[in-house]
């Protein structure tokens, strides 16, 4: 499938607005939201899972490489997009899952992730080796995360079935819990294009240290940052007006674009810029299940408005299960914040999306679909809490009104990132 993302990153180097939407997420709703979106609009799309999303051990999900691959096709399935149009991509691929440990032992097991992700058919790979193991710095300099990355690349091109059919990206711009830092001005310092220029040097030596120089053009990705970002309570627009001249990095490495992390809640308008700037793989997560969340909690709002209520509400059931295992949150919110409440249902850092999956809380959704199921929600009552483009969909929809309506709510959500006219492939 690297042929649709060699086509816009080639279309995007000759200066055309074309961009591909990356989608981040493990939440089987918001994957069938854009897979039916992207298929409406006859449009590629890329899907990602993350090292501690999904990894040999099954990550957080329990899934490995292969799971979520057989997973994402099987929602695919059902919403009738076809697979051409899916490419698979991997995130922070390398050793932050075990990076407690040992760089020895970490790095065995970032072989493994990489070569069943390689394997499974995974062909947009993010090389990403910056942060230190047990007893190193946070942040490696470039030569020694590149020695890594270029490491792991010679993995995955040995497991890879078509090693040919991969494309790899290397850079990282993660921000530290709780978001970003701005400058003095209040914007978040864009990568300089002499960092850029450094690291693609960096890792050009190594894949040549490593033996596989001949893989160099296989680079399709840098992960810079852009100046875009959000904290828990705040969105860092990207500057419309400003160019941080990062194409300038890219002169002489013509079959390469920019990446940019962390696009969740942008403007609609800063997509088409950042595809402008060189971005053509623009990611996002976040928003969607925030998105998915919003819709939820405005479905809960509507079936108390019609008292059909049984039990407690979706908000406290969620409530309940996010202050008991505080795990996924706790490094991004203060407990004594005296907003903590907003913050787990309303943070932009979206901790929540981590517990959807649990049974309690899947029982709970399922109850909320059910009671509203036999209601008739007349359109004034809908118009409350969702837009009418969301409403006319969901009216045509084959699937359940409330289903529908908040499949709506996340597509809303990645619209906006759809603005290239790139189409799907057609079966030869």
């Amino acid at each position: 499938m690297t042929q649709i993302l060699r086509r816009i990153i080639a279309e995007n180097r000759a200066g055309h607005s074309a961009a591909i939407p990356s989608v981040c997420s493990a939440h089987p709703a918001v994957i069938e939201a854009s897979l039916r979106l992207a298929s409406s609009l006859d449009a590629p799309i890329v899907i990602e899972a993350t090292s501690n999303q999904v990894n040999q051990d099954g990550g957080y999900t329990g899934m490995t490489a292969s799971d979520f691959i057989n997973f994402v096709n099987g929602i695919a399935q059902r919403a009738g997009t076809p697979t051409r149009a899916i490419v698979f991509g991997g995130d922070h691929l390398g050793p932050q899952a075990w990076r407690a440990r040992s760089t020895a032992a970490a790095m065995d097991k970032a072989h493994d992730l990489v070569a069943s992700y390689a394997a499974a058919g995974f062909s947009k790979l993010h090389l990403d080796c910056s942060e230190g193991c047990a007893g190193e710095a946070a942040q490696l300099p470039d030569a020694q995360a590149a020695q890594r990355s270029a490491d792991l690349a010679a993995v995955a091109l040995r497991a890879a079935p078509n090693p040919d059919d991969l494309i790899f990206v290397i850079g990282t711009e993660v921000p530290p819990p709780g978001g970003a830092r701005a400058d003095e001005d209040g914007d978040i310092a864009a990568t300089t294009p002499a960092a850029a220029q450094a690291t693609l040097a960096a890792h050009k030596l190594a894949f040549e240290a490593a033996g596989i120089g001949a893989a160099w053009p296989q680079i399709g990705g840098l992960v810079v940052q852009p100046g875009v970002e959000f904290s828990p309570q705040q969105v860092h627009h990207l500057p419309m007006q400003r160019d941080p001249n990062l194409l300038s990095a890219l002169q002489d490495y013509p079959n390469i674009c920019l990446e940019a992390h962390s696009t969740d809640y942008q403007h609609p308008a800063a997509f088409p810029r950042l595809a402008q700037l060189g971005f053509a793989f623009q990611k996002v997560g976040p928003a969607l299940t925030f998105a998915w969340r919003e819709a939820l909690y405005a479905l809960d709002s509507l079936r108390a408005q019609q008292r059909h209520q049984r039990g407690p509400s979706l908000p406290d059931v969620m409530e309940t299960l996010m202050l008991a295992e505080p795990k996924y949150w706790q490094g991004h919110y203060p407990r004594d914040a005296a907003n903590l409440s907003s913050l787990l249902h309303f943070g932009l850092a979206d901790r929540i999306r981590y517990y959807w999956a649990i049974p309690q809380a899947e029982a709970a959704v399922g109850e909320l679909f059910a009671d509203l199921g036999g209601i008739n929600l007349s359109d004034a009552l809908i118009l409350q809490h969702f837009s009418q483009s969301e409403l006319a969909s969901a009216r045509q929809s084959f699937q359940s009104l409330p289903y529908a309506l908040a499949l709506g709510r996340v597509q809303s959500a990645l619209r906006p990132y759809f603005f290239s006219p790139a189409s799907i492939p057609k079966p030869i």
